[in-house]
């Protein structure tokens, strides 16, 4: 494998750059799952600036001539920082939108579920996780057509381009692999194995000498060298872990880590031993992550708090909270994407309100899960995660003592279950928020009446 080998290219991105303090002309990105839109910030004024709506917010998308694009979830951008890419789960769609109006400028679609997309290094391609199934879909940006597909193992879940342009690195959700592919050939010249299947996001350390991989569902990051391409080690981060960046603070790179099941952002080093620094309590489900180009600023999408947080690596604290678009997933900060004026062409203000959110908590046992309750309009959507409960039972909610269950789950194999229920229950979870301890939200077995002494999880403020 030393014909694949990176240590020159490594060597020559280790040299210190200079780069500048977050601009008026940056822009921060988040995919927004819910609202199905992408939420567009200033990181200098630390402000919202507007959305773009690629289509209805949930559940309005359901008419069999609705033709917006459903769960916008992934993103990537050019190497000129000009497009940004939009991956759309749901619809299985790329869509393409240039960065200086934040008009769509073309789509492409793709297989079942995609997940994320990158341009490669040059720009020339952009290359498409198909998660559905066991492709990646490469298509040309100035076409916006399909021009291949590169086999991978089942789901792959991610992909990330060294600079130097040789070699793609491939995470998958369904396989405990990852693929490394040459660029140019487009063949798979070796398979890494890993910690678990479920792997959602990959990301190079700035001098490039590694690259860290996130496991959601057991809670850890593995670091792979990319000189020889191996597993170097395996950090326990803690229960859904999503995404990470990195920042370089008093001359130490640091590891930012969101955990959403702790509502937190975890700091490790990034020597040998990679120790943690730091927990960084944070807004409800910290997902998306990604530092401004100086490292000045780490900005973190919240799934469950709608919108984006802002944290100062010198001090480890969030310094600002902006309200941004439903259940951000994906978040990028891109550098230089408005060339010129405020750059709120094509923009819409925020279309959604404020969410939820209530933890739940175990009566005993290690059962835990959440609710986030968002406003549609006339009625509500009320999500319900649950963990670590007996696998294959069913399950049911209580609002405020109503006798009558809001929703019933089935968890699965691992005692997980998650759904969402539609209907005028908004003021019931916010009164349940309110009096979290009084044991007003109620999570029984199987079709139990709502008793508290019984109830295998209870709200918690």
């Amino acid at each position: 494998m030393t014909k694949y080998t990176l240590i020159a290219a490594v060597t020559a991105l280790a040299l210190p750059a200079a780069f500048a303090a977050p601009s008026p002309q940056d822009r921060v990105y988040t995919a927004d799952q819910n609202s199905n839109t992408v939420s567009v910030f200033n990181p200098a004024s630390n402000t919202l600036v507007g959305q773009i709506r690629l289509g209805n917010p949930r559940p309005d998308v359901l008419s069999p001539l609705y033709k917006g694009e459903i769960n916008v979830h992934g993103l990537g951008f050019s190497p000129d920082h000009k497009t940004l890419v939009v991956i759309s789960t749901g619809s299985n769609s790329a869509t393409f939108i240039d960065t200086a109006t934040n008009k769509v400028k073309g789509k492409t679609y793709v297989g079942r579920s995609p997940h994320e997309g990158f341009f490669t290094a040059d720009g020339k391609e952009v290359w498409v996780v198909v998660r559905g199934e066991d492709y990646i879909s490469v298509i040309d940006p100035q076409t916006f057509k399909e021009t291949g597909r590169i086999k991978t193992e089942v789901g792959p879940g991610m992909v990330q381009f060294h600079p130097d342009g040789k070699l793609a690195l491939v995470v998958s959700s369904f396989t405990p692999t990852v693929d490394i592919i040459d660029v140019k050939t487009k063949q798979i010249v070796k398979r890494i194995s890993v910690t678990s299947p479920f792997s959602p996001f990959l990301q190079f350390t700035p001098d490039f000498r590694e690259i860290w991989m996130t496991h959601k569902d057991v809670g850890k990051v593995t670091r792979i060298d990319t000189r020889t391409l191996e597993v170097t080690g395996v950090i326990d981060t803690g229960f859904i872990t999503n995404h990470l960046a990195f920042a370089r603070v008093n001359g130490r790179t640091l590891a930012y880590v969101t955990i959403g099941g702790e509502n937190a952002v975890k700091v490790y080093t990034t020597d040998k031993d990679g120790k943690l620094q730091a927990a960084i309590p944070t807004g409800a489900l910290p997902h998306g992550i990604w530092s401004s180009d100086d490292f000045s600023r780490v900005y973190t999408g919240m799934e469950n708090g709608d919108g984006v947080q802002v944290i100062d690596p010198a001090v480890n604290k969030i310094i600002a909270t902006i309200p941004g678009g439903q259940a951000p997933q994906a978040l990028v900060y891109v550098s230089h994407a408005v060339p010129q004026g405020e750059g709120k062409e094509n923009l819409v203000p925020r279309t959604n309100k404020d969410s939820v959110n209530i933890s739940l908590h175990a009566t005993q046992g290690e059962a835990r899960g959440f609710i986030v309750s968002r406003n549609l309009g006339l009625v509500d959507a009320l999500e319900v995660s649950l963990f670590k409960l007996k696998p294959d039972t069913e399950y049911s909610v209580y609002l405020n003592g109503v006798s009558t269950p809001v929703g019933s789950f089935k968890t699965n194999d691992k005692g997980m279950a998650n759904g969402t229920m539609i209907g005028p229950v908004r003021e019931l979870a916010r009164e349940g928020a309110a009096a979290a301890h009084g044991g007003e939200v109620l999570v029984m077995e199987g079709s139990s009446a709502p008793d508290a002494a019984k109830a295998v999880l209870t709200a918690v403020r």
